[in-house]
């Protein structure tokens, strides 16, 4: 398709193809290191996610080559009759919205998708830390588990977690609330984007939400305001020898807050760890490679393959604060564990520094690039690559199996946690100094051993995650459309 020479107006035709143009260079096949990542499914979702590139664009070369001119002709035959035929008013620019998103939706994968510049911006907006809404993940399930779009009868919208504090949980929203409709409009037939975007909405507003709760109906009304996550959260159990970290989201400073909060336990003397990644939609995948770097001093935190099956690792970072491995850790996981935090509890159950304690994680294993497109005609995300554990197991639609496996029994009274007393005693079970035993290595599917890796790479700066630059490369469960935050 021939990128218009100038701005587009209602007045004015995209120029037709006429000659063919040098393809696009290929993309890069160097492991998204220096990078800023979203892995999803949340903050709409990763959310999770193999970095904001820091290097140069993607030169997009407009046109069509010589060989696809016959495949794009159709479509400029019906562009044309539309411009010098439609009795109707249109508008040239959303035609070719509707055109980039009608190619992702053919495309049939829930993460890839065509977003407005407002849909785009908000994305982004929800990994800073605060964002305007209720507070509530939301996941599109169909009857077997699986990430559907559209929303229909046999493809449900489901409430994942809410924030704490957040005017969705203040309303009484609770997990696995299936949303029917927003403002009294039926949501079937929309993608969760759609959805998200109806539920959200600007402070001091009020959105009305249809619900169904163990099979009754429910109408709930919320004012929304600014919800503020807090990535992080720590405190001493176990009279004291036991440090709890708890992780919320992999916003763009979880890895330094996380450090914080580790070092400042380790000052004090502790060296048992519980680590709870449970309904931790995912983020930054930078974020979750330096928080497993904290713990793992070298060798691959996960690896990409690529639509070629080239594979390449992606390695753990200098200087972690608890690699020693008298440091014990267990790592509490649910089915609501989704995108960067699978790259963190794989990375630390496949190399054994960690024994993963609850339910099966929910399972993406793919890496999304969002693209701001030109013209102010939004952006897209497009999965461009896997990503696999260490010992390159690929989780996507199995996510990662515990070592230890503890439901949570219905009926089970508020305040008690049966998979946190599994981990304390887990810990309290070895000599002190001792190494927590791994266990059985995560589900999924295998695709060989690692190969011999260099030298661990310097970290890479962190940018803000919220300015729209051109080119994102991320895998976020938080961003996509299997798991968003309204």
């Amino acid at each position: 398709m021939t990128a218009p020479s100038g701005p587009e107006d209602a007045g004015h035709l995209p120029a037709m193809p006429a000659v063919a143009s040098a393809p696009a260079a290929p993309p890069s096949r160097t492991p998204l290191i220096a990078a800023l990542v979203l892995v999803a499914v949340l903050a709409g979702s990763a959310l999770f996610a193999s970095g904001f590139t820091l290097g140069l664009q993607q030169s997009l070369a407009p046109g069509t080559s010589a060989g696809e001119q016959e495949l794009f002709d159709p479509f400029w035959e019906a562009y044309r009759k539309i411009t010098t035929e439609y009795v109707g008013s249109y508008d040239p620019k959303q035609l070719v919205e509707g055109a980039i998103k009608g190619m992702f939706g053919a495309l049939g994968d829930p993460y890839s998708s065509y977003m407005t510049q407002e849909e785009y911006s908000n994305s982004l907006s929800q990994v800073s830390g605060a964002f305007e809404g209720i507070g509530a993940t939301m996941a599109a399930e169909d009857d077997s588990g699986t990430t559907c779009t559209p929303l229909s009868v046999t493809c449900r919208l489901l409430v994942v977690s809410v924030i704490p504090g957040s005017p969705a949980a203040a309303a009484g929203v609770m997990a696995a609330d299936r949303l029917t409709a927003v403002d009294g409009v039926p949501v079937a037939g929309l993608t969760t984007d759609e959805t998200v975007q109806k539920v959200r909405g600007p402070r001091g507003t009020s959105v009305a939400l249809s619900l169904v709760r163990d099979g009754h109906p429910l109408e709930l009304s919320i004012t929304r305001d600014v919800v503020q996550t807090s990535a992080v959260t720590n405190r001493l159990l176990a009279d004291d020898t036991v440090g709890y970290l708890r992780i919320d989201g992999f916003s763009g400073s979880a890895a330094g807050d996380f450090r914080t909060a580790l070092q400042g336990q380790l000052d004090q003397g502790v060296r048992m760890f519980v680590l709870d990644l449970r309904d931790d939609p995912g983020g930054f995948v930078d974020a979750a490679l330096s928080i497993a770097s904290q713990f793992v001093a070298s060798g691959p935190i996960y690896w990409e393959e690529h639509a070629d099956g080239e594979k390449e690792p992606v390695l753990a970072q200098p200087d972690g604060i608890a690699t020693d491995p008298a440091i014990r850790l267990v790592v509490l996981v649910n089915g609501g564990s989704a995108s960067a935090s699978e790259i963190l509890a794989g990375a630390l159950q496949d190399t054994g520094r960690a024994t993963l304690v609850g339910e099966t994680t929910y399972g993406k294993g793919t890496i999304q690039q969002w693209h701001l497109l030109s013209g102010q005609t939004g952006g897209f995300r497009l999965s461009i690559a896997k990503w696999l554990t260490p010992d390159q197991t690929w989780i996507h639609g199995t996510g990662i199996t515990p070592n230890v496996v503890v439901p949570i029994p219905d009926g089970t009274p508020s305040g008690d946690d049966p998979q946190l007393d599994a981990a304390l005693s887990i810990l309290a079970s070895g000599p002190a100094g001792s190494a927590v035993p791994a266990g059985p290595r995560a589900s999924g599917q295998s695709t060989g051993p690692p190969s011999p890796t260099p030298a661990p790479p310097s970290p890479s700066a962190i940018p803000s995650p919220v300015s729209l630059r051109p080119s994102w490369t991320i895998t976020v469960g938080m961003l996509v459309d299997g798991r968003r935050r309204s």
